[in-house]
């Protein structure tokens, strides 16, 4: 695996993760392609795969481009079992998928679709990634369902497990890319929002580089994201890492830092957005002046 946007040698995972290097994943595909009438939402199965690999092509490289260094092969819910059962929510089903997986040897990441609260029996986070390092994880996390800050509330808790116990993992993340502090425990999909509705509530590019920011910080060296991610927020995350990874994606050759691009525009107010404090600080309006800030999530 060589890191997008520089030459060099290519790298394991693990190999990078172990040498203090950033590994950016992806982002959405299952929503992003619904979106761009490529997949149907319901059973969220991959058909875009057979009937327009091209579209699926072109969303992979859109995601390399944004400095994406690793892009997941798209066959969520692509078996008959997969489409009858959650295997993203119980430690138990995940820990039986670490064991067959090792048998392959090689490393084995695994992320769960849980939050604070922990999976669907009432495992906490902590006892998750416990439970999926003894059974031979090397990278463990969370992806799905909750947006970052509630994502990241549920690292912290997989990081303190892991060290009570004396135990060593890499940490990966993925979260949505919607805000979501109002969800219950089964995450967005029980927002009344959810799938159709949920535009108003997409993180900003700003958000992303403060969840790639916090998330390095925790000590996470897998940053990526999943439904609702577009490329642009992986630009976030590769823009907010390029000090530590040293290098910028091809993408931001159009985009300037922190809107520095600004400084062209031939409005003086504009002009005077060209700044990180600006952004930094902003507070951006939803421009529904009835919409509640939160819902009431169903059963």
């Amino acid at each position: 695996m060589a890191p997008a946007g520089r030459p060099g040698a290519k790298k394991g995972i693990l190999e990078c993760l172990e040498s203090g290097e950033v590994v950016i994943g992806d982002g959405s595909f299952l929503i992003t392609l619904e979106k761009r009438g490529y997949v149907k939402a319901g059973l969220w199965t991959p058909e875009a795969v057979i009937e327009h690999p091209d579209a699926v092509r072109q969303l992979h490289m859109e995601f390399l481009r944004a400095g994406s260094n690793v892009m997941q092969t798209f066959t969520f819910s692509a078996s008959e079992d997969n489409m009858e059962s959650k295997y993203f929510e119980h430690v138990e089903e995940a820990v039986w998928a670490v064991e067959v997986l090792k048998e392959s040897d090689r490393p084995v990441a695994v992320t769960m679709c849980i939050g604070p609260e922990g999976d669907m029996h009432d495992t906490t986070p902590g006892e998750c990634a416990m439970r999926l390092v003894k059974a031979g994880a090397s990278i463990v996390g969370v992806n799905c369902r909750f947006g970052p800050e509630t994502s990241l509330k549920t690292m912290e808790l997989m990081k303190e497990g892991l060290e009570r116990a004396g135990l060593k993992a890499h940490l990966m993340v993925q979260p949505l890319g919607f805000h979501t502090p109002d969800c219950g425990k089964e995450g967005f999909v029980d927002l009344p929002e959810y799938p159709f509705g949920l535009e108003s509530r997409v993180a900003t590019r700003w958000d992303i580089q403060k969840y790639a920011r916090e998330a390095y910080n925790l000590g996470v060296r897998y940053i990526g994201g999943c439904c609702g991610f577009e490329p642009y927020h992986i630009r976030a995350i590769a823009e907010e890492l390029a000090p530590e990874r040293g290098f910028l994606p091809p993408a931001s050759e159009k985009h300037g830092s922190w809107g520095s691009g600004l400084d062209m525009h031939t409005k003086p107010w504009i002009r005077a957005r060209a700044r990180r404090e600006y952004w930094e600080n902003l507070l951006p309006a939803s421009g529904r002046p009835f919409c509640p800030s939160l819902s009431k999530p169903d059963a």
